[in-house]
This record gives structure tokens, sequence and C-alpha cells, in this order.
């Protein structure tokens, strides 16, 4: 028995007739066909599957998708503007933040959910963040580096906004 939701992805609004146990990650991958939320370990241990929910980064393999009825979700692919990378992306192809990138987009939508919420976040609230996101290719030396240096872009981000609406 199919289940009707409506919520906004990406900015633009989405209704969809859902089986009641298909998980939010595979409604994001195989209804709406945005690949860049992985699908890791269905377990939510790796991380690879996060996006935000509300605002908030979630792991989408430990939600159901009619469970984000009503939700705005954002996904790795609407976080860039006009073409342009945000600048936490910016940051981990800069900083070397990333190997083969299976793991990258949830690491950058975990990443982004911290400095949402705490600007100014130290590599130890970064590491803390990241601890539920696996990276089997790097060291997260580097991983952290594109954080702080994402942190740092999206506040220069957010002043010329401030300025600009001024």
């Amino acid at each position: 028995m199919a289940i009707s939701i409506s919520l906004t992805v990406n900015g633009a609004p989405v209704s969809a007739e859902v089986e009641p146990h298909t998980l939010l990650v595979h409604f994001i991958r195989d209804t709406l066909r945005l690949t860049g939320t992985h699908v890791g370990c269905d377990t939510a241990q790796c991380g690879a599957c996060t996006i935000h929910m509300d605002g908030r980064a979630v792991k989408a393999c430990n939600v159901l998708a009619v469970q984000a009825d009503g939700a705005r979700l954002t996904t790795i692919e609407g976080l860039a503007e006009d073409g342009a990378l945000h600048p936490m992306q910016a940051a981990f192809r800069e900083c070397h933040g990333l190997q083969c990138g299976f793991c990258t987009p949830g690491m950058v939508m975990s990443a982004t959910a911290l400095i949402a919420a705490k600007p100014d976040a130290s590599a130890e609230d970064v590491r803390r963040q990241l601890d539920g996101n696996f990276c089997r290719c790097t060291g997260y030396h580097n991983i952290v580096k594109a954080v702080l240096e994402g942190a740092a872009g999206m506040r220069q981000q957010a002043a010329s906004t401030l300025r600009e609406a001024s």
C-alpha cells in the first residue's frame, strides 16, 4: 500500500507515492535520481548517505521516506548555487579532503550542518561531528583542514550576503 508524501528537495516541491518501508536514501536515489547521496552500509554507521533534513544532518539510510513528509531536504546536489561550488565543496577540492569521493558527499553535508550551527568550530568539534562518517582512503587530516577552510568560506559568504542586504 503506497503512501503519498510531499516535501521540498533542494528548494523544489516534490510529491510521490512510496511504500511504507522505503528508506529515504533509496527514495532520494531511485525515485528522485539524486545519486550524490550514497548508499554505504544501510545501518547508519558510515555516513555516506548524510543529507540535511530541516537544516539538520541526518543519515538517510536511517529514516523512512514517509518520515520526511513535509520536510525540507538538501542533498549534496542542492549545495551549489548558480553553478558555483558551496564554500565547503570548494574547500574539500582545494585541501585534497577527498580521494575516491565515495564518502565526500556525506562528509560535506555533515560539515556544513556543523558550521551552520557552530561557525567557529574547532578542529576537535570537526572531528567529533565527523565521527560517524567513515573514509577508507584518507587519514582525515586533510578532511579536517578542508572543513576548517570551508567554515572560513561560509563565514565570508555570510558576511558578504549581509553587506549586500544592507
